[in-house]
């Protein structure tokens, strides 16, 4: 067959990227044509995503995957974060800036709900992890703030779901993102409408759903203008952890493996066949929806996020290190000798990371190091993390009564040598790292389900085995009595629960 080509459009929270994906009916490869920086802008003591920039930048992008296609691309699809959301007029008109999910304007407010509404209750309807940042009380602090605003909002629409609207028309959400906003009923397979009555928010601007690997429309307005109208608009599984979980190299709803999806948040977890409902409330998983059917069994980490904080604390004070840097620095610092709750909501806002963390020390009576000491505040970061994941993976097996032998690591984290051998060690797992780009290779894959070369779960992971080279760690048994007696400490410091016990 001849090859058919596909632009992927990959936003993070800390950059965007823009790959041109080839298929040749046997392998499907990957490369980058556009990066550009993304982050949140600071405006009247609220934090904004800056989607005309980033319009601007996926356009750039895709100008340069067209180009390089010979002018004969076939398909977009675009990924995000999940649970921010933008506001539109019954023209398809945005209703300002949307609001950056790590904004403060949500602080409090589950403990507000839960004092309103029953945990279980808000459990057992949406199985999603109760975290601040989650799109309930995002339109919660949205309706205090603004409070005619969500009333007069014909559609509310996810961030890809935006991008998507603005480049084919149509206004829907897909499917893994609606998943993750606690908005939706996972036992009525729909948006939990009685649920947000209750609380007060208004329905009447929830999108229809659609599937992962939906196509949605020819491209139009300026960008088919510009690239032609021809180019299908096809609907990936559009949260980036969804994605990026479509595209690991694994065999489909494995019995035996879990994964890490490791960037700026850790999503360690799980997939399954069915959610964990009953089971998953008293350790606050979150079950999301995945491709085909599955179920995203798993809990967020705050993840790497706490070093790019950090980073950019020490260049605003001069210090510029890379993150290989960093990674060599902690190195050599002691191990395991101070730790942390790496998911404290104090670390959620930017700010003076570094600060916050030494408060979390002390607070914990642990060894506080120097502000200068910036070796084994980094070690701590890594250490801490590590030991979480561990926390994490034993209670999803116990939960799901699965036997764990192997972890996948995809992500950026999947380049950082050191934390992947520092994971085999601490959980006497192999760890298989690779792809760093699962996020982009799953999009590219879903777009091909919607192309209709691929058909089911297990034909994309056979051609994500086919396409993907990984590196293997296994555990070093010299290092394992160590990392079994920091982990019974750091169990005993921060034992894993909701926290809302």
């Amino acid at each position: 067959m001849s090859e058919r080509y596909l632009a992927v459009v990959d936003l993070g929270a800390e950059s965007g990227r823009v790959h041109l994906a080839r298929y040749n009916g046997q392998r499907l490869t990957l490369e980058e044509v556009h990066r550009f920086a993304n982050g949140p802008v600071a405006l009247q003591h609220h934090l904004y995503w800056n989607v005309l920039a980033l319009w601007q930048e996926i356009i750039n992008g895709l100008r340069k995957a067209h180009r390089l296609a010979g002018n004969r691309l076939e398909s977009i699809g675009v990924d995000t974060w999940g649970v921010d959301y933008a506001l539109l007029d019954e023209r398809g008109l945005l209703l300002g800036l949307p609001v950056h999910y790590r904004d403060r304007r949500t602080e409090g407010l589950i403990e507000e709900v839960c004092a309103r509404l029953p945990r279980e209750e808000i459990y057992a309807q949406t199985g999603i992890q109760f975290m601040p940042i989650n799109t309930l009380y995002q339109l919660l602090a949205q309706q205090r703030e603004q409070p005619r605003l969500l009333e007069s909002a014909a559609r509310l629409l996810l961030m890809p779901d935006l991008f998507h609207s603005w480049l084919c028309g149509e206004r829907v959400c897909e499917y893994t993102n609606a998943t993750t906003t606690q908005c939706w009923s996972v036992p009525g397979g729909t948006w939990a409408e009685e649920l947000l009555r209750r609380l007060g928010l208004p329905t009447h601007l929830l999108p229809p759903v659609v599937a992962p690997g939906t196509p949605l429309g020819k491209l139009q307005g300026e960008p088919g203008d510009e690239l032609g109208r021809d180019i299908l608009v096809i609907a990936p599984a559009t949260h980036d952890t969804g994605s990026a979980v479509a595209g690991i190299p694994m065999p489909a709803i494995p019995d035996d493996r879990a994964y890490i999806s490791s960037g700026t948040w850790s999503l360690v977890g799980l997939e399954l066949a069915q959610p964990q409902i009953a089971q998953g409330s008293a350790s606050n998983f979150t079950n999301e929806g995945g491709v085909f059917g599955t179920v995203r069994f798993l809990r967020n980490v705050m993840g790497l996020w706490l070093l790019q904080e950090c980073r950019r604390s020490w260049q605003a004070d001069g210090q510029t290190f890379t993150y290989e840097q960093l990674i060599a620095l902690a190195e050599k610092a002691p191990a395991w000798s101070t730790l942390f709750d790496p998911d404290h909501p104090s670390l959620l806002p930017p700010g003076d990371m570094p600060e916050r963390i030494r408060e979390q020390l002390s607070a914990h009576n642990q060894a506080v190091p120097a502000a200068e000491d910036v070796p084994a505040l980094v070690r701590a970061i890594l250490d801490s993390l590590v030991l979480r994941y561990r926390q994490v993976l034993e209670q999803a097996a116990t939960i799901t009564g699965k036997t764990l032998r192997t972890i996948h690591v995809v992500g950026g984290g999947a380049q950082n040598r050191w934390l992947n051998q520092a994971l085999a060690d601490a959980t006497g797992l192999a760890v298989i790292a690779g792809p760093v780009e699962a996020t982009a290779q799953g999009n590219a894959l879903l777009q091909l389900v919607g192309l209709g070369e691929l058909r089911s779960l297990e034909e994309v992971r056979a051609l994500a085995v086919r396409s993907t080279v990984t590196q293997t760690f296994l555990p070093d048994p010299e290092q394992r009595s160590a990392w079994e007696e920091a982990y019974a400490r750091f169990n005993a410091l921060f034992p894993l629960v909701s926290p809302l016990h």
